[in-house]
């Protein structure tokens, strides 16, 4: 279990995270959907996230789904690397009715970020741009390069939930046991 707490003049974040455990923690963000999102990485994931915010969300909820992108991917990072033993490697593609979301993982120790998504607007409050901001800071903060595709979709909040959850499948894919790969790497490290 890895524990990230940052205070800055904007948020207030205590996250756990535990990629072996894949009980329900709490999540409260102080921002609805961003807490719906949240859980449904967690679930299709299988990885115990805790997390509680205090944001500026009177302002509007950009810095707390960016801090909360950034704790996660430091916890993140702290739980995977170095790596041993898994298949580094991960992809899905995650359908929500219309929707269709694609995301490729390499658990590179090389953070970037591909997103495509053509989505503009809010899905009840929350801006759908934020949505990469959030990815970027994960990807950043934990080392994992990361292609997330919006496919098809008319329906934002299902392209944004199929992003979430294909996130949470390919990671789960790429942190799957093989013990036959030792460190998964040419280079013997990572």
């Amino acid at each position: 279990m890895t524990e990230i707490i940052r205070e800055t003049k904007e948020t207030s974040i205590k996250c756990q995270l535990d990629i072996t455990n894949n009980e329900s923690g709490i999540i409260n963000t102080g921002v609805g959907f961003l807490n719906h999102m949240l859980e449904a990485f967690s679930k299709h994931s299988g990885i115990y996230l805790n997390i509680e915010c205090t944001g500026d969300t009177h302002i509007d909820d950009h810095h707390t789904t960016e801090d909360c992108g950034i704790v996660i991917g430091q916890a993140l990072r702290k739980e995977v690397f170095p790596i041993c033993e898994v298949e580094r490697y991960g992809n899905a593609t995650v359908v929500m009715d219309e929707a269709s979301v694609t995301c490729a993982i390499d658990l590179s120790n090389r953070p970037y970020l591909v997103y495509k998504s053509d989505i503009f607007g809010k899905v009840g409050t929350f801006d759908v741009e934020l949505v990469e901001e959030f990815f970027h800071a994960v990807v950043l903060n934990s080392g994992i390069t990361c292609h997330l595709i919006t496919d098809r979709g008319s329906n934002k909040h299902h392209i944004v939930e199929a992003t979430f959850k294909a996130f949470a499948v390919a990671l789960r894919r790429a942190l799957a046991t093989n013990t036959k790969m030792g460190i998964p790497s040419t280079k013997g490290i990572l």
